[in-house]
């Protein structure tokens, strides 16, 4: 029997796709420590349930439609030939890996995909139109995608030509518009403009830098699928570029405010890995490191822009994936070297054939998830509704905490009985230092419990 698989790519990219699924909760720790302590629970759950969905939906029909054999031959969506992974078993291959990994890793994507939109509506979603929303968005607007610019028959592979070596397009410019159209559509919070989201635990934002930054690895190296070379250079490419974007970063800080802090340069690693997605492994080092430096200068600049719009991305999803995707593919177009895909950027002698390219399919891909976006997320308001009321928010807010403190009431005023003596040598009222601890929360809780 002929040997089918080629075993050193197929372990590699099994390690890949579990690399790439630890970032769903990586990102939920990294929006997690981001929105206040009353939404973390929230945000959890928004990135969590993605993972449920996605999966089900994917096994149900979404590689089918998103990796099937071309509908009408004009590389817009795939076929049900593969529905519940039928036709799919133990010796089907893409290329040289087992389609069952191969389906597994492009899920992952797709997880991530849609959890990242959470972050533009975080703390206002009701959690079931969320829901809706995110099975709605993984069938009507990623899976299509998908098929454009992953699948061989796909019109942005196939037709356009353009180079989207990790999801430029469908990962992080798809994200970014997404967001844009569901924050429009949620509306702003009351206090937007006037009273900016201070992260509640950096500990837990830096957890999540960490975990999303070893998915990444997996994120742009798996990409390669066995092309020689690739996925080393995809390797260092993308920790190049994060370390540069962080020093970006942190200089647009310094020069705004004078201040460079964690949450800072955390934010500003994510934007060079997000910048090295389109095209990791057909970059240099050192391009990989400019392209970086770039991201991190320009998309601390970006994430202001919803200020001046009016528009309320939370935790800035459209200037850091939005934007940082878009840079990504410009810059392949000038950049790329032609060694994966033998199609040459600008400065390597490739002309503006390239850069054209993906400009088209910038523009396309932006287009079609904005619009799709906006209609799916203004019905989804219309039937089960997208914004949660303020009074949720602060069941919420007191579901999670009003446990906790009672507990340290209680362990206060025993603490007081126990010594029966208050600093000023005379006996202590444990019940009058119980209510005026009470009343101080009442009257300003959100600061004590930031």
């Amino acid at each position: 029997m002929p040997q089918l698989f080629d075993s050193g790519n197929s372990a590699w990219l099994i390690m890949a796709a579990a690399m790439v699924l630890l970032m769903a909760p990586g990102l939920a720790f990294f929006y997690g420590g981001m929105v206040k302590t009353g939404q973390v629970i929230a945000m959890l759950k928004m990135c969590f349930g993605c993972v449920v969905l996605v999966s089900i939906l994917w096994f149900a029909v979404g590689y089918s439609l998103a990796f099937g054999k071309d509908a009408g031959g004009l590389g817009v969506i795939g076929s049900f030939d593969h529905v519940f992974m039928t036709g799919v078993g133990l010796d089907s291959r893409t290329g040289s890996i087992p389609t069952v990994t191969f389906s597994v890793f492009h899920m992952s994507f797709a997880i991530v995909t849609v959890a990242l939109i959470s972050g533009s509506v975080a703390g206002r979603a009701k959690m079931r139109g969320w829901l809706v929303f995110a099975s709605a968005w993984t069938l009507l607007v990623y899976v299509p995608m998908a098929h454009w610019v992953f699948s061989p028959d796909g019109w942005v592979a196939k037709q356009l030509g353009a180079v989207d070596f990790s999801g430029g397009t469908v990962v992080e410019l798809a994200s970014g518009a997404a967001g844009l159209a569901l924050a429009a559509v949620a509306g702003r919070r009351a206090d937007f403009e006037r009273k900016p989201i201070r992260p509640h635990n950096l500990p837990l934002v830096v957890i999540g830098l960490a975990l999303l930054w070893f998915g990444w690895f997996g994120f742009n190296t798996g990409s390669s699928l066995g092309v020689p070379g690739a996925a080393p250079m995809a390797f260092v490419n993308t920790q190049f570029a994060a370390g540069a974007a962080m020093a970006g970063w942190a200089v647009t800080s310094w020069w705004r405010t004078r201040q460079v802090g964690l949450l800072d340069i955390s934010m500003g690693a994510v934007t060079g890995m997000v910048a090295m997605t389109p095209a990791a492994g057909d970059l240099t080092p050192m391009w990989a490191s400019v392209i970086g430096f770039l991201a991190g200068l320009t998309c601390a600049f970006a994430i202001s822009w919803k200020y001046r719009f009016g528009v309320d991305d939370t935790l800035d999803v459209v200037g850091i994936h939005g934007w940082g995707g878009l840079f990504g593919m410009v810059m392949a177009g000038l950049a790329a070297t032609g060694v994966m895909t033998g199609k040459k950027g600008l400065l390597y002698g490739g002309g503006w054939d390239l850069l054209g390219k993906q400009l088209v399919a910038v523009l396309v891909i932006g287009l079609f998830a904005f619009a799709m976006t906006a209609l799916i997320g203004k019905v989804v308001d219309l039937t089960v509704g997208l914004r949660q009321s303020p009074h949720a928010v602060e069941e919420e807010h007191e579901q999670v905490y009003q446990n906790d403190w009672d507990v340290q009431f209680k362990e206060i005023a025993d603490a007081l009985r126990g010594s029966g003596i208050d600093e000023g040598g005379k006996q202590a009222d444990p019940s009058a230092l119980l209510e005026q601890v009470r009343r101080i929360l009442e009257a300003d809780p959100e600061q004590l419990r930031e």
